[in-house]
């Protein structure tokens, strides 16, 4: 077996442009992420683990293997709760070793083998007298979906620690379900109601070399959309995915599929698949992606809504959707090295997933709206708990996001303080030192350990829509830098050699576009890759909902240390308008011109979306009045 710790290895896919750096070839040690990393560590997976047990989860495990008599606890997809810890676990691990870490999983990992049956099926929930009704209910209840965590679980700790013992009890398991589902006569020709399991195939398949995981993963991509299991958006099973055009149903269930689907095409290159991920990637990210890049707006089905419907205070964007939308972006960005896959990563990965923990690394939100009233708190965990797991494993997998390398050429997706070493396709070892207050300093210094000729390709975010620029060993870069795509630097490298890039970072202004309707004649602001959002807690004794900002209003930015464990804030005049007294004891009247109300004059602050709710309950608003 191949022993490499990267997050997805695409390192051998035909159809893959970019190959990953492995994440324990990155150390992340800046102000932003270092923090949340440790915290990740030390704090929020042992909490998690006591989760596990406190939850019954692992009790779970214990019955089903015959260890205790008691009855099942949670909802019956909670064997995916410990799979994703185990996949944190694991690629935490493969950054930095810890005993006490190690200790806990090999415990997780005993408890999952016991209950393993002799067939090689593995799910806690159908065991004891529920044992004979397995693959009775593929549209609800998650068994291939459980299968699929499992399966990701496996890859990461046999990448991390080199051990097959997680990677073994899988594979038994995805050679049964190989066995039980396909097109050939005596099988069964359905799939799951909850994608999952193909991307997990396809990373099992990467690991082991076992082309059938692979041709597997195919036959549930083919069979979906033809009425197999009800035929509805909600499960993925309304139309096939070559032929749809827009992302529906459930929003998870959609990025998860097309994430399995990019796979899929990077092993393959099968070009009306990578044409369906293509149309559904621009009506996603041009009409139903929320600024913070939360996708899912509707409560109803936890799934997308028609074009434009973006709601705010009701906004669902759910923390797994977010994250989901990252491992997408991802995917995407392999097969290309298109920087407008980089750029949505960046967008969900600092706001829509990192609003989804509190700065404690023990609470987390499900939902993320984009207004409140200060009722929405994060919670401990939840009967449904899919997202705190998640969260582990995206920021124990975050410094595998930051690099990848095509031939000799190396590409920066991300930015943050932190040392990486890549290998090239000559066999030279490149190093890269970034030395940056990113993100809230756009001027990113990158010293290079390298001799000879190659590429550095450097993302220009989006978001940097006029003024950066590079200067390699303080002299100008005089190649094009164009907002949302790489600049491509190709040079004999000396060891030692600083290229300094500077992203001019203003606040900036941001509408919506007129058809979604609850952001009419509102903005709101962003400053480098952050979105922001006022909060009670800076700004007393006001209703949010009467701010009012001009268009013509001077926002400053100043860095608090002592705010929210260090934060960029912005500060600008803003005038109160409450509504007119006439208004007074209605909801409706009939309609005639408002006339002009006394407003007074305040100043407000802004802080970034992911910090709100980490102190004492209040109104939060990304979108405010303009004028």
């Amino acid at each position: 077996m191949p022993h490499s710790k990267f997050v997805v290895d695409t390192r051998h896919s035909p159809y893959a442009h970019l190959r990953p750096v492995p994440l324990d070839a990155v150390t992340l040690r800046d102000e932003f992420w270092s923090p949340r990393m440790r915290i990740n560590r030390e704090v929020t997976l042992p909490s998690q683990y006591a989760q596990l047990e406190q939850s019954g989860t692992l009790d779970n495990f214990r019955r089903a293997a015959g260890k205790i008599n008691a009855p099942f606890r949670g909802r019956l997809f909670t064997d995916t709760d410990a799979y994703k810890w185990l996949e944190a676990i694991a690629w935490t691990l493969a950054a930095e070793p810890d005993p006490a870490l190690a200790k806990m999983a090999d415990t997780v990992i005993a408890e999952i083998g016991d209950s393993q049956r002799a067939d090689g099926y593995l799910d806690s929930f159908y065991a004891r007298e529920t044992a004979n009704d397995r693959w009775t209910n593929l549209r609800d209840n998650h068994e291939m979906y459980c299968a699929g965590h499992l399966f990701q679980a496996a890859v990461a700790h046999a990448r991390a620690t080199g051990s097959e013992r997680l990677l073994n009890i899988a594979r038994r398991f995805a050679d049964h379900i190989c066995n039980t589902f396909g097109a050939m006569p005596g099988k069964r020709a359905s799939v799951d109601g909850h994608p999952e399991v193909e991307m997990g195939l396809i990373e099992l398949a990467r690991v082991t070399g076992e082309r059938k995981y692979l041709e597997q993963t195919q036959f549930f991509i083919d069979v979906r959309g033809r009425g197999v299991i009800g035929g509805n958006d909600y499960h993925q099973d309304r139309t096939p995915l070559r032929e749809q055009s827009r992302m529906v149903g459930h929003a998870v269930r959609a990025t998860y599929l097309n994430i399995g689907a990019t796979d899929l095409y990077a092993e393959t290159g099968d070009a009306p698949l990578r044409a369906a991920l293509e149309r559904m990637w621009q009506s996603l990210t041009e009409r139903q992606m929320y600024i913070t890049g939360g996708i899912g707006s509707r409560h109803k089905g936890e799934a997308f809504g028609a074009d434009y419907e973006l709601p705010n205070s009701r906004a669902y964007t759910e923390t797994c959707a977010a994250i989901a939308l990252v491992m997408w972006a991802w995917r995407m960005l392999a097969l290309d090295g298109d920087a407008r896959y980089a750029d949505v990563m960046e967008t969900a990965l600092y706001n829509g997933v990192l609003s989804g923990v509190s700065f404690s690394g023990q609470e987390y939100f499900y939902e993320n709206p984009l207004a409140n009233d200060g009722s929405h708190r994060r919670e401990p965990w939840y009967e449904c708990a899919c997202c705190p797991p998640n969260v582990a494993r995206t920021f124990a997998s975050l410094p595998g996001y930051f690099y990848s390398t095509r031939q000799n050429e190396v590409f920066v997706h991300l930015y943050a303080e932190n040392n990486a070493r890549s290998v090239l396709a000559d066999g030279r070892t490149v190093g890269v030192t970034q030395h940056t207050r990113y993100p809230w300093d756009g001027q990113v210094n990158l010293a290079i350990d390298a001799e000879g000729e190659l590429g550095l390709h450097l993302r220009v975010p989006g978001w940097c829509e006029s003024g950066a620029t590079i200067a390699i060993n303080g002299k100008a870069y005089d190649g094009a830098l164009v907002p949302g795509s790489y600049a491509a630097i190709r040079r004999e490298w000396r060891n030692g050699d600083v290229v300094t890039l500077n992203l001019p970072m203003p606040a900036r202004r941001v509408q919506s576009h007129p058809y979604a309707i609850e952001n009419k004649d509102h903005i709101a602001l962003t400053r480098g890759p952050l979105v922001y959002c006022i909060e009670g807690a800076d700004n007393p004794g006001i209703d949010l909902r009467d701010v009012v900002v001009s268009a013509k209003a001077d926002i400053t930015a100043t860095f608090r240390a002592v705010v929210l464990n260090g934060v960029t804030q912005l500060e600008f005049p803003a005038r109160l308008a409450p509504p007119d007294p006439g208004w007074t004891n209605r909801l409706h009247r009939t309609a005639r011109d408002e006339q002009a109300q006394p407003s007074r004059s305040i100043r407000v602050t802004a802080i970034p979306y992911y910090a709100w709710a980490n102190r004492a309950p209040g109104a939060m608003r990304v979108w405010l009045k303009s004028e």
